[in-house]
């Protein structure tokens, strides 16, 4: 059967591997949707988790799919085989489309270790299974949102508007907050994360970003400091120079939520960040509930967060589609 595996850096190939042995723990997925991550990307730019790799290593972690079949001690409420699920892909620690043994852009995945319980996840009859896919980028963004405790009445700016920042839009919209700004270069995106709630959206390569956010939230003196009245920050970029504008120009006690990956050091002014009493909170993962992102899911079209759709034997285009940040926002493989 059909795999994608990085080979090398920027070698990324449709292989042909043995079909999987399930195991007495183990489940099997025939796989219907998986998306792209901007991990997948960064994954095939280094050729690996770490490079050089020993062996292939398989991507594609964002997906849903059918039981075909169920190892002897795999005993889970709701899960058998016919059920229609969304997977955990980190929960059973086998790395799953991140360093591990198997990758989701496959037509049949095993899932090591789904006895445990904490893998795969039922969803509704109803729901597609390219938006039951979004499940895990969803919990992504969700939990960005979460560490830095966004109420009603914060002024919140979401710097990046792909995938996970939109999934934290989706979120902040979700829950009330009303005052959502998205920030990005791509006007598609844009346009999606006004669909899925933000009230404005600024394209730095058209207003000064500084500019247009002091606009929307006031601005004020802060000791010698001109800053704005944001007072959330999701940053989605991994950016670095941005960051750190950020500390600079936030307002005092803001809340900064860094869920991008930044694979650089960045100085921080931690004497801005003592004079204003900010927080800068990591946020990696998903909330505790894997249910929590099928349920939003459920209740809220987020289908527009997909741009592009592609089937797996047409894998090298949408790979070119999700490397380009202008192109759109969520690709998602299609598999029969």
């Amino acid at each position: 059967m059909k795999q994608v595996r990085i080979h090398g850096p920027d070698d990324v190939r449709l292989d042909e591997i043995p079909e999987p042995v399930v195991g007495p723990d183990d489940a099997l997925l025939a796989v219907a949707a998986c998306g792209i991550c901007g991990s997948d990307v960064g994954y095939a730019r280094l050729g690996g988790v770490q490079a050089p790799v020993e062996e292939p290593m398989p991507i594609g972690h964002e997906l849903a799919g059918t039981v075909l079949a169920l190892g002897e001690r795999v005993r889970l409420p709701g899960i058998e085989v016919g059920t229609r699920v969304a997977l955990h892909p980190g929960a059973a620690g086998f790395g799953l489309g991140n360093g591990g043994p198997e990758g989701g852009f496959t037509p049949r995945l095993l899932v090591r270790g789904a006895a445990a319980g904490r893998s795969l996840f039922p969803i509704p009859a109803s729901m597609p299974f390219e938006i039951a896919a979004l499940a895990e980028p969803l919990g992504v963004g969700m939990n960005a949102v979460d560490r830095v405790d966004v109420r009603p009445g914060d002024r919140v700016a979401v710097l990046g508007a792909g995938p996970i920042g939109l999934s934290a839009i989706a979120t902040l919209h979700d829950r009330g907050i009303d005052d959502v700004v998205a920030v990005d270069f791509s006007p598609r995106r844009l346009e999606v994360a006004r669909a899925l709630g933000a009230r404005d959206a600024i394209r730095p390569g058209e207003i000064d970003l500084w500019e247009g956010l002091g606009r929307l939230h006031g601005r004020e003196t802060f000791y010698w400091m001109d800053v704005v009245g944001t007072n959330v920050f999701i940053e989605a970029t991994g950016a670095g120079t941005l960051l750190e504008e950020v500390i600079r120009r936030a307002a005092p006690g803001a809340r900064v939520s860094v869920v991008a990956l930044h694979r650089k050091p960045v100085p921080v002014d931690f004497m801005t960040v003592l004079m204003k009493q900010m927080t800068l909170q990591g946020a990696m993962e998903y909330p505790d509930r894997f249910e929590t992102m099928i349920e939003l899911l459920d209740r809220r079209d987020l289908s527009p967060m997909i741009t592009h759709r592609f089937a797996l034997d047409d894998f090298a285009a949408a790979f070119d589609v999700a490397r380009s940040p202008d192109a759109g926002a969520k690709v998602m493989v299609r598999i029969d």
